[in-house]
């Protein structure tokens, strides 16, 4: 069900590549008003002006989610062009890895920083138009090792278990307001989260099974479009989702 959608002002961190892209195409074609975000400005530019032109309603608004006063800036921009903020997609995130001996502490600042404080920023600019309004959806990406831990991505894996805690206080303390609360925790993905993976080895080896087996951004994409375009009355808590062909 995506009859939810049309009309709906949606914004979307790390919209640049993969899931943020294609969800972003994805819920511009049914009609959301969507507002996209992301630290490489000309990727979201070429977006917004590719739906644009192709008469659909999207802002762009260079965003790295590690700085409180940019996400913010993100988030008013929505409701200053479109009056309201119906969902937020807390997208951006990264995945380096590696055993916890090679003590990487610079990465593991990064994926804290991008992972969790990052989608908490996110949040926090967020709920004062929601509860304002009395209505809202906010939606955050946790994954397949958000519920269990993974070889040599023990840090990781704590940011993705503990989006999945924020999410469960979001639909506990929100309910006054209208507020939903989805957490999507995708399996095997194509992106560029292995990108971020310093040891070659590690990262070969992410790249060539996600490549066998991965699902798609576009799979993301319309799995997140049914959480958003639900009945209000539906609260979809989380959506857990792998490639056939995965195990763990």
């Amino acid at each position: 069900m995506t009859g939810n959608v049309s009309g709906k002002v949606v914004v979307i961190t790390g919209a640049s590549s993969g899931s943020g892209e294609a969800t972003a195409r994805h819920l511009a074609a049914l009609g959301a008003k969507v507002v996209i975000g992301a630290r490489r400005l000309e990727r979201i530019d070429a977006l917004a002006g590719e739906l644009n032109a192709a008469g659909h309603s999207v802002v762009a608004v260079q965003t790295d989610v590690r700085d409180r006063a940019q996400v913010a800036h993100l988030v008013n921009t929505a409701v200053e062009h479109f009056g309201r903020l119906d969902a937020l997609l807390n997208n951006a995130g990264i995945m380096p890895m590696g055993p916890l001996e090679d003590i990487k502490v610079d990465e593991w600042d990064q994926v804290i920083d991008v992972n969790l404080k990052g989608l908490l920023y996110g949040v926090a600019a967020a709920l004062p138009h929601m509860k304002a309004q009395k209505s809202g959806h906010i939606l955050n990406v946790s994954s397949v090792w958000g519920h269990l831990v993974g070889h040599s991505a023990a840090v990781y894996c704590a940011t993705k278990f503990g989006v999945r805690a924020i999410s469960e206080g979001i639909r506990q303390e929100l309910k006054a307001y209208n507020i939903r609360s989805t957490i999507l925790s995708p399996g095997a993905m194509i992106s560029e989260l292995s990108d971020h993976i310093t040891d070659d080895a590690i990262r070969t080896g992410n790249q060539k099974y996600v490549g066998e087996v991965g699902i798609t951004a576009g799979d993301f994409a319309s799995i997140a479009a049914f959480a958003i375009g639900q009945p209000d009355h539906v609260d979809i808590n989380e959506i857990l989702f792998r490639p056939t062909a995965q195990v763990g």
